[in-house]
């Protein structure tokens, strides 16, 4: 089957490999659609993700497909539904490492309700926390919005763990498909004043367009007098990108006992705070990793706004490449002009 590989950091490949056989709980997916995650893959890619050494790897884990075979097991998923998340955690060829593997023809899903169900649900039986949101989506929407579930799911359950509430005033730093999903869903979610700053004038513009109060340029004039001029700081300000640059640009505009929000993996070791630029007492929440139960639960909602038509893979899918294509999307992706990118199989 194809998949893609990064050979080495910074060299893209589709190259052949063994197709998976499901385990006892496990089903097994032909891909449909895959999505680039900005942050992950590239990291991944170009060899800056945390705690990954080893290459070559496979490569993806945004990923829809059907199911087309499952394990005696399993009880969530049936041939022929739609599944969320399926991923290669341990590779059909041994020259490969995983860098999650969803980039591949087929892929495999573990069923966490039935080994949840028959007690086996412990990395001693091979259970993984990320089987948790591996889960059928109904085929009524759209295979394209069902993808960008990979990264909705989890923008929407960062507003928890943020504690983000209806009335909130906030600025959202960076206009990619995660600040864009949290203006989309901040809008959604009776958030007040939302503040968007990005470098792109395009990207400025997305956001507006998904219901953001005001946009700025980093370097805008107007973004460094805005607290003054509204006359009080943020309830929260969120670091959609994940540098240290933002995190103390941020702490001048959050209110006391307001909170600094990274989403996403910083790529180094240690983060310098400029703390005597803040307030007192703050909150620094780092957001590095999904919280499962959060995402999981995120489905549901997000699925009703998509059936409600208030929300929709045309605001972020701008382009969209057969997955031999890889190479070439990912060059196109580090021009930053494309928000999301999807592959077909």
């Amino acid at each position: 089957m194809l998949a893609v590989a990064v050979t080495e950091p910074g060299q893209l490949q589709v190259v052949n490999v063994p197709e998976p056989t499901p385990g006892p709980y496990e089903a097994r997916i032909k891909t449909e659609v895959a999505c680039l995650c900005n942050a992950t893959d590239r990291k991944l890619i170009e060899h800056h993700f945390p705690g990954v050494e080893t290459y070559p790897l496979l490569l993806g884990h945004e990923t829809v497909g059907v199911v087309d075979a499952v394990g005696d097991r399993v009880r969530t998923f049936k041939v022929g539904d739609r599944v969320v998340g399926g991923l290669l955690l341990k590779t059909t060829d041994p020259n490969y490492a995983s860098g999650w593997g969803g980039f591949s023809e087929y892929i495999l899903a573990g069923d966490h309700d039935a080994m949840l169900a028959d007690g086996v649900a412990k990395p001693e039986h091979g259970w993984v926390e990320v089987y948790e949101i591996m889960r059928p989506v109904t085929k009524a929407i759209p295979v394209e919005d069902a993808v960008m579930l990979c990264t909705w799911r989890e923008v929407y359950g960062a507003f928890e763990d943020f504690n983000l509430q209806a009335g909130d005033d906030i600025v959202i730093f960076g206009a990619g498909p995660v600040g864009l999903s949290f203006v989309k869903f901040a809008r959604l979610l009776g958030l007040n004043d939302i503040y968007s700053v990005e470098g792109l004038p395009e990207k400025r513009q997305k956001a507006l367009d998904m219901g953001a109060t005001a946009a700025f340029a980093p370097d805008d004039p107007a973004l460094a007098q805005l607290v003054a001029r509204r006359g009080k700081p943020f309830d929260a300000i969120i670091d959609a990108v994940g540098k240290e640059s933002i995190i103390n640009a941020a702490l001048p505009m959050v209110r006391l006992g307001g909170s600094i929000c990274v989403y996403g993996v910083i790529d180094t070791a240690t983060v310098r705070l400029e703390k005597d630029r803040g307030p007192y007492n703050f909150n620094l929440l780092i957001h590095q990793w999904p919280t499962r139960a959060r995402e999981r639960a995120a489905q549901a909602p997000l699925v009703e706004w998509i059936q409600q038509g208030k929300l929709s893979h045309r605001e972020f899918i701008s382009v969209e490449f057969p997955i031999q294509q890889i190479a070439e999307a990912f060059a196109l992706s580090k021009t930053g002009q494309t928000i999301k990118t999807l592959f077909r199989f």
